[in-house]
């Protein structure tokens, strides 16, 4: 296939996935299932068919309203969608075949795991988990950074932001991060390797520092005990240096 089919193709690939993984996020911290029962409108609890299920077309196609009752639609699901679009064109441009399908793989897991930190606070064991795992089989299908680093990184990662947490809570007297910040950053690491932690941690505080500047345009009250998505902050930022390390052959520092 020409390489430059392979970018649409994550594309296309990337929007159906954003499709379930808008469903996980939207239902999981619910309790609800993932895998069974059928779609229904939050509103008017309406089953929707397939022509309402068709990834972005659907939603403008109704201008963002349910076709049974007129209700908005929350943005969230169209925004996941066009971001597993956006994260699968991307890896499969800058690198066409099976690394590239990798790279959309990590950025479709760390896009859930931002959402659910975003909305709800979570990072949930299964989700962090699997991404750690999809990074350790990936060294068997991508040269960099080998499985030494990975396993490097993913041990460092996860002990380096478990120990800044047991200190502050043992200084403060009050938990500074969540439990699943640690085990995401190690899962992080073991996809990008144990070089890439500094930069991951160095842009999801500047990312932080930015949303509480944005919050406090806003008017909202920013306080040392304010609830920031560490774990999101990580997510979205890993994604840009998986794509920075591709393109430099294994290169961040």
């Amino acid at each position: 296939m020409p390489d430059y089919l392979y970018p649409i193709l994550g594309a296309v690939l990337g929007l159906v996935i954003g499709s379930f993984l808008a469903t996980i996020v939207s239902r999981w911290p619910e309790g609800k299932s993932v895998v069974s029962g059928r779609s229904r409108c939050d509103s008017c609890n309406q089953p929707l068919h397939a022509r309402d299920l068709v990834p972005v077309l659907s939603y403008l196609a109704r201008s963002g309203k349910c076709v049974y009752c007129g209700a908005a639609i929350k943005s969230d699901h169209l925004m996941i969608e066009l971001g597993a679009g956006l994260i699968g064109g991307m890896a499969m441009f800058v690198s066409p075949g099976m690394a590239g399908l990798w790279g959309a793989i990590f950025g479709w897991l760390l896009l859930t795991l931002a959402a659910l930190d975003a909305q709800h606070h979570w990072l949930p064991d299964r989700l962090t988990l699997s991404l750690a795992a999809t990074g350790l089989v990936s060294s068997l299908f991508v040269e960099n950074p080998d499985i030494l680093s990975r396993l490097v990184g993913g041990v460092t990662g996860f002990l380096t932001l478990f120990l800044i947490g047991w200190g502050y809570h043992k200084l403060r007297g009050r938990e500074g991060l969540g439990g699943g910040d640690p085990k995401l950053l190690g899962a992080i690491g073991c996809w990008l390797g144990w070089s890439a932690l500094p930069l991951v941690i160095l842009g999801a505080a500047l990312a932080g520092l930015l949303a509480a500047l944005m919050m406090r345009m806003r008017g909202q009250v920013v306080m040392a005990d304010s609830m920031l998505p560490l774990g999101g902050f990580m997510a979205i930022v890993a994604f840009p240096l998986w794509i920075i390390q591709t393109m430099t052959g294994g290169i961040l520092l």
